[in-house]
Order: structure tokens, then C-alpha cells, then sequence
């Protein structure tokens, strides 16, 4: 005789962090686009250069969406996409370097000694408001 089916439970996180055992909070999963690293955090990014403005997209996907006016000659849009990330994250260019795609719009971006909560938090506070 087949044993009675039993009735399927749902966890409900019931907010931003989820509970853990023994009461402490896990802080909320990262987007797509960001990982936390020994050395830092890196930053997958999709760059369009020649753009109108300089501008980072939203906050969410596998890839940042970053738009720049420089072209993609002589590294003029490497070092666009660097001095901007920079100044929304208020960190020396040093700290930034280009991990992956040097000649790709597709890049990783190495921001180094910064843990990925912190650059997600410096990201969506230089976002302009509504």
C-alpha cells in the first residue's frame, strides 16, 4: 500500500534577508553582475561606447549596463568606463582594473580591497533619483 502524500511547505523569506538557524540574518543575495573575490569584488560589465552621455544602467542582471561617449579607439572607452566608475563609486582609478576584455564590450572589472556589499552600496547611492 502506497504511504499518504505529504503536504508540500513553503518557506517564506519574509523580507530582504533571510532567517538563518540560530536567529541570526544572511545578508541579501548580490545581482548578477557582481562577485565577491579574496581580493576585492569584480564587476561584469557590458560597455557602449560612442553613447550620448556617460551613465551606468540599472542595477541588475548578469552584466552592468555602462554607456560612454568616448570611442573605442586607443583605449579612450577602457579609460572612460574606468574614470566613471570611479567617481560613482568615489575610489582612486588605481583601485579598478580590467580583468577580462581588454578589447571586448563585455568586461570584468577588479575593484580591489572593496568587499561587493560595499560597491553595490556606493553603485545604487550615485544613482540619481526618480
Amino acid at each position: 500500500m502506497a504511504s499518504p502524500a505529504l503536504p508540500m511547505q513553503h518557506r517564506h523569506a519574509g523580507g530582504p534577508a533571510a532567517a538563518k538557524p540560530g536567529g541570526k540574518t544572511l545578508p541579501p543575495p548580490l545581482p548578477g553582475f557582481l562577485r565577491a573575490r579574496d581580493s576585492g569584488a569584480t564587476v561584469a560589465v557590458k560597455v557602449q561606447p560612442r553613447a550620448s552621455r556617460n551613465e551606468i544602467g540599472p542595477l541588475e542582471g548578469e552584466e552592468l549596463r555602462v554607456w560612454v561617449t568616448a570611442p573605442p579607439v586607443d583605449s579612450a572607452a577602457n579609460d572612460a568606463l574606468i574614470r566613471l566608475l570611479a567617481e560613482r563609486l568615489g575610489c582612486p582609478k588605481g583601485s579598478l582594473q580590467i580583468q577580462q576584455g581588454q578589447s571586448s564590450r563585455h568586461k570584468v572589472i577588479c575593484v580591489a580591497g572593496w568587499a561587493a556589499e560595499n560597491v553595490l552600496r556606493r553603485l545604487s547611492a550615485a544613482r540619481p533619483g526618480p
